[in-house]
């Protein structure tokens, strides 16, 4: 079993670290290797993701990927700025579809910015899809009639497309509570309308799941006025992209959200896949041994249970991390002082 890391940018190599010990720590007989990516491969290779990055990642049975986002890079054309990397990732690897699980731990709940009786109901699966929407859709500038610089990105889906993404909502639902929201804007976007007729259709492949529809004004509301509501939620790239951040925060800090970006990809143990936090490169505290690298192991926990097949081992890190909450080893996002490497300690005590 082989596996890619990528840390990246700013705390991305911080965090890694701390899972990559995780990982050693159970004595799996996993191979790792690591390669330059975005900030930092620009600047060793002149790309965000360089040949040999990319020639890695298809090589193994998963990525572990830190964190992309250097300000040193932000005059750069859009192609080579770090950000580029993680879409070029997901493009070539087909990886259309990103898993984010929200659930508070026990003892978390005051943390939140809702009230911890609210708070405490949150166990959610937010499924996005990654590989369309106004993030690839056709973009640029142009002039308009009246002789102003107007700027355009084109939203758009096609059938098969959504139906992909749809499948993977209702499987994962028959693994929890059956329940799938659909959250789209078909009250003002032809896409949205596709988007909607699509899973309609889709649902009847899954009597057993219950399906409703919401537009995305609305789910962001009632993500904060009533998040245990919600089950799997199933939406687009651009919207998927805000409600999971906003979700992370009901939780109680981003630096506790993992996800996982999967494809149709077999490999001999699970499905090909690309794992990280939902966080940022956080450059304002890189290099200072303050960020939270619990996102990252927990990511590391759904690389073995989604990609490599070692459900026991996922178990066991989930527990590790939910032991350390508990014993009070809490980074500065959620009000304690332990540090980067502390925290690592903490998990792979618990181990």
């Amino acid at each position: 079993m082989h596996i890619a890391i990528l840390p990246g940018d700013g705390i991305g190599p911080e965090v890694t670290r701390e899972a990559v010990r995780v990982l050693d720590a159970l004595n799996l007989g996993v191979t790792m290797t690591t390669g330059d990516v975005g900030g930092a491969a620009y600047k060793a290779h002149g790309h965000p993701l360089p040949p040999a990055t990319l020639a890695l990642a298809e090589g193994a049975d998963a990525i572990l990927f830190g964190a992309v986002g250097d300000p040193d890079c932000d005059a750069l054309d859009r192609h080579l700025r770090p950000e580029q990397a993680i879409l070029g990732l997901r493009k070539a690897l087909t990886l259309f579809a990103n898993l984010r699980p929200a659930k508070v731990f026990a003892g978390m709940e005051g943390h939140s910015a809702l009230r911890p009786e609210v708070a405490g109901a949150i166990d959610m699966v937010i499924v996005r899809e990654l590989n369309g929407d106004v993030y690839f859709g056709e973009k640029g500038f142009r002039t308009n009639a009246a002789g102003e610089r107007e700027g355009y990105d084109v939203m758009s889906y096609s059938t098969s497309e959504v139906r992909r993404i749809a499948h993977i909502a209702f499987r994962a639902a028959q693994t929890r509570s059956h329940r799938v929201c659909s959250v789209d804007k078909a009250n003002v976007l032809e896409t949205s309308q596709l988007w909607r007729d699509v899973v309609i259709d889709v649902a009847r492949e899954y009597p057993d799941v219950a399906l409703e529809h919401m537009y995305v004004d609305n789910a962001a509301m009632q993500l904060v006025r009533k998040p245990g509501h919600f089950d799997v939620v199933l939406t687009g790239n651009l919207f998927g992209d805000i409600l999971s951040d906003q979700a992370s925060m009901c939780v109680g800090s981003i630096g506790l959200l993992a996800s996982a970006s999967l494809g149709e990809r077999q490999t001999a143990h699970g499905t090909f896949g690309l794992y990280e936090p939902i966080h940022g490169s956080a450059p304002d505290i890189a290099g200072q041994g303050l960020a939270n690298p619990m996102a990252t192991i927990l990511s590391a926990a759904m690389l073995l249970r989604h990609s490599l097949g070692l459900n026991q081992a996922a178990d066991r890190i989930e527990a590790a991390v939910a032991g350390a909450l508990a014993g009070g080893v809490l980074s500065r996002d959620l009000g304690g002082t332990a540090g980067t490497a502390e925290i690592g300690d903490a998990v792979v005590a618990r181990l």
